[in-house]
Order: structure tokens, then sequence, then C-alpha cells
């Protein structure tokens, strides 16, 4: 059988890979401080006997997209929103620290401050806890204030700080659960020059135009890898009947 139905076959395989990021951006596409995965076709001589005249298709990831989402009014005293570069602070499912653009916070039934897909919010000593309080501040510099229970909405207690951090983009790598980490898995340091504003959600920065052409485009081609290896099949069976007839 020729090779080039493994080359065909290899370029179906990577098609695929690379429609299920676009698909996972733009499943994404509503969903607060995302960020796109960015990914791009490698070609991969193949080597042996004789010259590497055949290449194989290779997917691969290169990062994410780190430009910016557009920003919304909420209105809403839980949702911030990071203004230029840096990122909040959060615990990761596996207890280490990492790093989100996303800002629509709530507090859980244990009182502790946390993201809409539930990591817990990191303040100057671990998970910001919240106690019950009849109003919830949150400052630019990531300050939370709270006015106790039956206090006056004058009286205001400070709590804690959201940590704020600003590593280099070359510095971060994102993980399958959406979060970023430092490369090497040491935690950034809190930066006061990163600052928030309250009431404002940043949104996705996947273009959900370009995902939807991108999703057409990966199907076209997987189109043809599938017709390239029924031509490949139709070759074999055509060489092995002229065989017999010799």
């Amino acid at each position: 059988m020729d090779r080039f139905l493994y080359l065909a076959m290899t370029g179906a395989k990577h098609n695929l890979q690379a429609q299920q990021h676009t698909s996972h951006n733009l499943a994404n596409a509503n969903t607060p401080g995302f960020r796109a995965d960015l990914d791009a076709y490698l070609s991969a001589p193949v080597y042996g006997p004789g010259l590497p005249s055949r290449v194989y298709s290779q997917e691969t990831g290169i990062g994410a997209d780190m430009s910016g989402g557009t920003m919304m009014n909420t209105g809403r005293d839980l949702d911030i929103a990071v203004q230029g570069d840096g990122w909040i602070a959060v615990q990761a499912p596996d207890g280490a620290e990492a790093y989100t653009r996303r800002g629509d916070l709530r507090i859980n039934n244990a009182g502790l401050l946390e993201t809409g897909s539930g990591e817990l919010v990191m303040g100057n000593n671990g998970p910001v806890a919240i106690p019950p309080a009849d109003k919830v501040e949150i400052g630019n510099d990531g300050t939370i204030s709270i006015v106790p229970l039956g206090q006056d909405a004058n009286v205001l207690a400070v709590l804690d700080r959201i940590k704020l951090v600003d590593p280099e983009p070359n510095q971060l790598e994102k993980g399958a659960d959406g979060l970023f980490r430092l490369v090497g898995g040491d935690e950034a340091v809190a930066d006061a020059g990163v600052t928030i504003a309250s009431g404002v959600l940043e949104g996705s920065n996947v273009n959900t135009v370009d995902a939807l052409v991108q999703m057409i485009d990966n199907a076209r081609q997987f189109e043809t890898y599938v017709k390239l290896m029924s031509t490949a099949k139709e070759n074999d069976e055509v060489s092995t009947r002229l065989l017999r007839q010799s």
C-alpha cells in the first residue's frame, strides 16, 4: 500500500486536534476573562531509506492569545475586571496557586470568595474569607471592605486584599483547566501596580466569527484527508487486480 495513506491519516488526526481547540475556544466565547488557545501546523519530514521526500503534518499548541476582552458594566459589587496587564491569584483544584482574568466572584457556602468556576480567590494570607455582612466592596487596589451586619452604611471594615500579580507573559503557561501558572511552578509576587474596576466584567477574547470560519476550514480539510485515504485504498485494489492478471 502506498505510504501516502499514512500521510493522509496523520493529517486527518492532527486536523481533528485543531478542531478540538477551535471548538473549545468557541464554547468559551461567553466565559468571563477567557484567553483563546492558539495552535499551528508544522511540517515534519519523514526520514528513512532514501531521501525525506514525504512530509507529515503536525498540529501543536503555541500558547494562548493574551489580548484583552471586551469590558462590560454589570453594576454588581462582586464583579471585577483587571485594568490593563495583570492577573487575579486563585487556588487551583490541586491546591497550587494559579492565575486568571475571570472576575465574576461570589461567596460560597463556607464564606470563601471564589470565581464563577469555583476557584478560591487568594488574599494576603491564603483564600479570602468573607463573614456575613450587609455589603461587600472591592477597591481599585483589590482591598476588600464590608459593612458589618447591623452597622451603619458608612462603617466599613477592611478584611483583606486580593492578590494581584503581573508576571511577564512568557513566564506563564496555560493548563488544561484554563488557569495560568508560572513556568516551573513558582508563585508570582503581588504587584501593587495592578488595578481593578468593580462592577465590571472582562469578556472572552474569542472572536466567534473567526472561530466559526476556522471550524468550517478544519472540516473541509478533514474531508480532503478522508478522500485521500479512500484514493489510497482504490489504488491498492487496482494494483492488486493488475498483479493477479499478470
